[in-house]
């Protein structure tokens, strides 16, 4: 079978692997269908992701269809349409004890720590596989795993309807944050430099739009809030200086969420965050939100297909890369058939 691999840093190549087989009556083989491209893929190809580990099969916003399944096998029929849940945990440590196996101590991620679903054929256990409606295509139910990440930051921030949400960056992560922020109804600004993904959002929902390259930031969100300040900001880009924004721009008794994984420091002022009584926390991976996520793309409702901008096909899965790259201002999603 072919698969997308990462062999080193800077190195990635379409190979040839021996299919995997079920060796588990608890596993389904599963013909993989479609793969979105991840900021965090980018990050593994450029060696910047500290969890990956290589030669890596990557890809973790998988799509695939049931081609097999294990005797013990009993929610998953072949034929289903099916979304991958691409972590594993432990059950035992800690985080796994307070119902948060995202940061298990021994937390592996599909696609980062064990080979990933952009290849031909996966192997899963049933309980990581979530069925998903007929009536949903392929690029659509790739959607579903970076959706989970948007749903998690908005448990982790604690958002509720009416609350002035600033999300900072309209990439697909801050997409996914806007729209779910929009679900439980939340008003929601949200920055880009990219004039394009600012009009998609505000085609999605988005209450107030800003371009930090033309206006303060701190201004229009004061202006925005009455200058009350965002009662949550998200921070979807992860830049030591986008999180000194975050925390600039909140209310009172407000949440920063932070998403990425830069190492850099962040010059921050004790003040602000003691004389706001501020939370401000981590999200990473997400805490049981694929069945939730998984209803809501079932729904006829929930229309999120145009978030995929390109497709391309296995073998031109170099050239999905390379437009990655040059991030060009029409990119959203991009999506490989499998």
């Amino acid at each position: 079978m072919k698969a997308i691999q990462v062999k080193e840093p800077g190195t990635l190549k379409i190979v040839e692997m021996e299919e995997p087989q079920i060796t588990n009556p608890s596993e389904v083989k599963i013909r993989m269908k479609a793969m979105g491209i991840c900021g965090s893929d980018m990050h593994i190809l450029h060696g910047e992701n500290p969890f990956a580990s290589y030669p890596r099969v990557i890809g973790h916003e998988v799509a695939g269809e049931i081609a097999e399944v294990g005797e013990a096998v009993t929610e998953l029929n072949v034929g289903d349409k099916v979304v991958i849940e691409p972590m594993t945990s432990c059950g035992e440590c800690y985080a796994c004890q307070q119902g948060r196996p995202n940061v298990c101590e021994k937390v592996e991620v599909y696609g980062v720590h064990r080979e990933g679903g952009g290849r031909e054929v996966m192997i899963m256990p049933e309980h990581l596989v979530h069925k998903v409606d007929d009536s949903l295509d392929w690029p659509e139910i790739a959607l579903i795993e970076p959706f989970t990440i948007g749903a998690q930051s908005i448990y982790r921030g604690h958002v509720q309807e009416g609350d002035h949400v600033f999300i900072i960056g309209a990439g697909p992560i801050g997409l996914c944050c806007l729209k779910m922020a929009k679900q439980v109804g939340a008003k929601v600004a949200i920055s880009d430099f990219n004039e394009k993904r600012l009009a998609f959002a505000e085609k999605w929902g988005a209450d107030f739009l800003i371009n930090p390259h033309k206006e303060s930031v701190e201004n229009q969100i004061s202006k925005w809030t009455d200058e009350m300040g965002a009662n949550v900001v998200i921070d979807a880009v992860g830049f030591p200086q986008t999180v000194e924004q975050a925390i600039a721009v909140t209310s009172v008794a407000a949440r920063v969420v932070v998403l990425g994984f830069d190492q850099k420091i962040s010059e921050i002022a004790q003040v602000e965050i003691t004389k706001k009584e501020l939370t401000i926390c981590g999200s990473r991976l997400q805490t049981h939100r694929f069945a939730p996520v998984v209803d809501l793309f079932n729904s006829q409702e929930f229309n999120v297909g145009d978030l995929v901008s390109h497709q391309y096909d296995l073998n031109e899965a170099e050239e999905a890369f390379q437009l990655m790259e040059q991030a060009h201002p029409e990119v959203r999603k991009v999506v490989i058939k499998l």
